[in-house]
């Protein structure tokens, strides 16, 4: 190492330690350990342009372990990458652009939000695909418009997390040869050493992925870095998995590979001992000597060079390949909303009996032309969840072009990777499984939520419909699950046309991920359904008089036999008005006007059907309204004796709402 890196990789250790004590919150532990594998990292191999955050072609770095985002800070401040000192100084402290954990959208040049350990490692799978994908659809002879590295650094925590395993079992399947994992193992956890949960060969288990495996015995040893990233760009068949023994709290001698420095500040003695270890020219908190920040600045702007060759290059494959310009155009543009709201072909319905899934199916297949940049998969129930692509191959090792992804069942890692997808760009991707195994990817659906991504969740067998499986198949409380999260729309639809309606949802959401939550069972289409499905909730069945008597709320397969209890209310001199509301996030958004207009305020009796749990309905049914919903879990039986059983039935409807007025 030369001095000015070693001034550099202290720059980092001081510049962290610092912001940790000044917030009096933090980990130092990591940006102690891994500041000599993460500079080395950022001055040799990471392509990237200061001045642009959003270069296609750059490499990817996630920081998996978003504990240790003072690292990454710290290496963003010096390399000119948007954070001036006053970041840095600000760290953990309201509306900074150095928040606790990485925020992508928040901090330039932060890839992906982190924090829950693993999640980073899915992303990052995600981020490699989509490049494979990428480059298989654009490249050309000479053009290799689509042609870079996802880097992705966690520590032990990432690797105990079982979502790892699910994603990294995956990658070594796909042979995805351009992510490099650095894997920082420094042998402590929160507990202390990591022998007393975590003892197997962690290199053994990457090779069976399929990884190619490094070590680098020592963390601080920039050559052997050096070395071992270059053998990992080598590497044309398989993904690398680079080990990097460091030690906790590198430099202090009180803290030093002791779990104690994970996560809280040295101490202001501490961090004193700290720049006497380090040999650091001045007491002065935040101080980095000027030929630091020159040197790093050069780096960057002879980086900020490769941006100036791709632009060049790219400019002479548009000229080149026009068609692959109006391609690359089309991928990277948002879906016009009018032209696919008055699209006849797109809102064609069917009039026979048809579950919402079949419908769901029908409609990726009838935009999959319209949309080529559409690809999705299931988590290994692709023919139940209807949601392969015809004609549109298999995303493998021998084809990214594919776009049909087989997940395998690995429903967190899916939803992770779906995540790396969405963050890559050009892509619009969707994911599949059963309503009932949300409850696996909940963790990283909140993610997507929080980062903003329009991420597509397809979810079929939706309530006790599914039948004879049972109650360990049958979802209960999920729907109340996915409404609790910000900024996610719920969109459980009542035939065909709401379906198409939720697919039109999600298909034209820049900023917000969407659930569809669609039957197994066959329903019957609904003759008052209408495009109104996209305002959340509409009137599907009005009263005959000027003020209904009540108000019947449903949702899904529900809607039906909301409208035929009506019927049979209507006979007994009963007028009601029965909602659709396939969405509470899309009604909530609508004008207070239109609210009132489906809901008024006067009118206080209502009941709602839904075969979920009550939970989250209170604010539209009301002290003086009652529920037909699942207060159990389900049971083992043909899905239309167990409607019967819980209480989904005309006459329990009927005498349900006849209670109450």
């Amino acid at each position: 190492m030369t001095k000015i890196d070693e001034k550099c990789v202290n720059a980092i250790r001081i510049l962290s330690a610092d912001a940790i004590q000044k917030a009096n919150s933090g980990h130092p532990g990591l940006p102690l350990g891994a500041a000599a594998a993460a500079y080395t990292l950022f001055k040799g191999y990471l392509n990237f342009s200061f001045n642009n955050p959003y270069w296609y072609n750059r490499d990817r770095f996630i920081l998996s372990a978003g504990h240790g985002s003072a690292l990454l800070y710290s290496l963003l401040h010096l390399f000119n990458c948007g954070l001036d000192i006053e970041d840095i100084k600000n760290f953990r402290q309201f509306g900074s652009k150095t928040p606790g954990h990485p925020e992508y959208g928040h901090t330039p040049f932060v890839e992906a939000t982190t924090g829950p350990l693993g999640a980073g490692m899915g992303m990052a799978v995600g981020m490699a695909m989509a490049e494979a994908h990428m480059a298989s659809v654009f490249n050309k002879p000479d053009y290799p418009v689509v042609d870079h590295y996802t880097y992705v650094f966690g520590g032990d925590g990432c690797l105990m997390e079982g979502i790892s395993s699910e994603a990294f079992s995956l990658a070594g399947n796909l042979k995805l040869n351009k992510l490099i994992v650095i894997y920082d193992s420094n042998k402590i956890t929160i507990e202390g050493d990591t022998d007393i949960t975590f003892s197997e060969d962690v290199e053994k288990r990457m090779q069976a992925f399929g990884f190619q495996t490094i070590t680098v015995e020592d963390g601080n040893d920039t050559e052997a870095i050096c070395l071992a990233i270059e053998q990992a760009k080598a590497e044309k068949t398989k993904p690398s998995f680079i080990t990097v023994k460091t030690q906790i709290g590198y430099g202090c001698p009180a803290k030093q590979g002791k779990a104690s420095s994970h996560g809280e500040p040295l101490g202001v003695d501490n961090v004193a001992a700290l720049r006497k270890t380090l040999g650091w020219e001045s007491e002065e908190p935040f101080f980095v000597p000027r030929e630091v920040y020159d040197h790093c600045l050069q780096i960057s702007k002879e980086k900020s060079k490769k941006e100036e060759q791709w632009n060049k290059m790219f400019l002479e494959y548009c000229e080149k390949y026009p068609e692959m310009k109006a391609l690359w155009d089309k991928y990277h543009a948002d879906i016009d909303e009018k032209e696919l709201l008055g699209n006849e072909e797109f809102w064609l319905c069917t009039d026979k009996q048809e579950a919402t899934r079949s419908t769901s199916g029908t409609v990726i297949n009838r935009v999959k032309d319209l949309i080529p940049n559409l690809i999705g998969g299931s988590a290994d129930l692709g023919p139940s969840n209807k949601t392969y692509i015809k004609d549109g191959g298999e995303f493998s090792a021998q084809n990214y072009s594919g776009r049909n992804i087989h997940y395998g069942v690995r429903e967190q890692a899916m939803t992770a990777i779906a995540n790396g997808i969405a963050l890559y760009g050009g892509i619009k991707n969707y994911v599949a499984t059963f309503f009932v195994f949300s409850d696996y990817m909940k963790p990283m659906m909140r993610l997507s939520s929080l980062m903003e991504l329009p991420v597509t969740y397809v979810f079929t067998h939706d309530s006790i419909g599914v039948g004879e499986d049972g109650p360990t198949h049958q979802p209960v409380e999920h729907l109340s699950m996915l409404r609790a999260i910000p900024n996610m729309i719920v969109f459980r639809p009542a035939d065909a046309k709401e379906t198409i309606a939720g697919w039109y949802i999600a298909l034209t959401s820049k900023k917000t991920p969407v659930a569809l939550v669609l039957t197994r069972q066959n329903i019957n289409q609904c003759k008052y359904s209408s495009k109104d499905a996209l305002k959340g909730a509409y009137i599907i069945a009005k009263e005959t008089k000027n003020k209904p008597a009540g108000i019947i709320i449903a949702t899904g397969s529900e809607v039906e036999l909301a409208i035929n209890a009506r019927e049979e209310l209507l006979k007994q001199g009963i007028d009601v008005r029965v909602v659709s509301m396939p969405s509470m996030e899309l009604f909530e958004a609508q004008s207070d006007e239109y609210k009132k207009s489906v809901l008024p305020d006067d009118i206080t009796k209502r009941i709602v059907v839904e075969a979920g749990t009550e939970f989250g309905w209170g604010k539209y049914v009301g002290l003086e309204g009652k529920s037909v919903t699942m207060n159990t879990f389900g049971a083992s039986a043909p899905a239309k004796v167990l409607f019967e059983k819980f209480g989904f039935s005309v006459e329990n409807v009927v005498n349900t709402m006849k209670s109450i007025l």
